[in-house]
């Protein structure tokens, strides 16, 4: 097989030589974790562009990537100075009697130092890299890059692991909150764990509120900020937030959907008070950090169900306005819904 890059490795599977990097012949991405397949080649091609300028990155797609087309391609002579670039999208869908007869003896013949190919696949069940191609790069002494979907189960796990890479420890509970608050796609993980190593630094040993802290939804943490004014009966905050979230194009309909499940999470809790709940039984169901329920329960405690229920009734007219459902402007009715329900006698 061809060689295999290591992991967390981006660009070319090359060795810096004073300012010139050393490229193969040729490289096969493919897998079918398609953002990182794609991370791969826009990092690849980033390279290459820093190396010999855009111009001289051919990127071949579509019709002019079948294999006659890219033999065709391979073959022809240039006139450019200094090593040529050639990435080839959506190799996976290559039949493996086409890459015989018309790809594999161009790669034979190749010449690697001063002609780099990229091909790149995005895989699935259906579609898989043709064997042909994988051993024609295996023989021009290529390298491959396989980027396999994980499943669900197993993202704290390599969420773990690639921390501590990174040079930042990350516990198991860590991870899992890691992966609860970003989601299953590794690349958007990656980059939230390359932050939180820059923020924390090598040798860190991350809590879970530190993760939870820092990758939370930056929309939601604002609207958890316009709760926390209502339900202080703060008005200037809360226009002011209000306000904030529309200027940074959060749409109205989302942002009125945050701002109801997020009051009426603060009324539930408020009514669980008053039934004698205390602080273990309301966190058995409460699905936040413990940090911030003890924030809400506290809020929640100084505003009293009956003030949050009136705020809950009246936030309504939020989603009127946003189905257009009001003779006003929806900003206005929004602006003046908050100035109502921040009012306390």
């Amino acid at each position: 097989m061809a060689r295999r890059r290591p992991e967390g490795a981006g660009g070319p599977q090359a060795v810096a030589s004073g300012a010139m990097a050393v490229w193969l012949p040729a490289y096969l991405i493919h897998g079918d974790d398609h953002d990182r397949v794609g991370e791969r080649r826009n990092r690849m091609k980033a390279s290459a562009e820093l190396e010999v300028g855009p111009e001289g990155v051919e990127h071949l797609d579509g019709d002019a990537a079948t294999p006659p087309a890219i033999a065709a391609t391979l073959s022809a002579m240039t006139l450019g100075i200094g090593r040529r670039f050639v990435l080839v999208d959506g190799v996976e869908k290559w039949k493996e009697a086409e890459v015989v007869e018309h790809l594999v003896p161009v790669l034979k013949v190749l010449d690697g130092a001063t002609t780099t190919v990229a091909f790149v696949a995005m895989e699935d069940k259906r579609q898989q890299v043709a064997p042909a191609l994988v051993a024609a790069v295996d023989k021009l002494g290529g390298a491959q890059v396989t980027e396999e979907a994980l499943k669900a189960r197993d993202l704290p796990r390599w969420a773990k692991e690639r921390a501590a890479q990174l040079g930042i420890e990350l516990d198991g509970a860590g991870a899992q909150a890691l992966v609860a608050q970003v989601g299953e796609r590794r690349v958007r993980l990656e980059r939230e764990l390359e932050k939180l190593a820059l923020e924390h630094g090598q040798g860190a040993r991350l809590s879970t509120r530190d993760v939870e802290e820092a990758v939370a939804d930056g929309a939601e943490q604002q609207v958890w900020g316009l709760v926390d004014a209502i339900v202080t009966g703060d008005r200037k905050a809360a226009v002011a937030s209000y306000l904030a979230l529309r200027a940074q194009g959060e749409p109205l309909a989302r942002l009125t959907g945050l701002l109801n499940s997020r009051m009426r999470t603060a009324l539930e809790i408020a009514r669980r008070l008053d039934a004698g709940e205390d602080r273990g039984q309301i966190a058995q169901s409460a699905r936040m950090p413990p940090w911030q329920l003890d924030r809400r329960i506290s809020e929640a405690r100084d505003a009293g169900s009956a003030t949050l229920s009136t705020a809950v009734d009246r936030l309504a007219r939020l989603e009127l306005a946003a189905r257009g459902d009001s003779t006003l402007d929806p900003d206005t009715e929004a602006i003046r819904t908050i100035g109502a329900v921040t009012a306390r006698r």
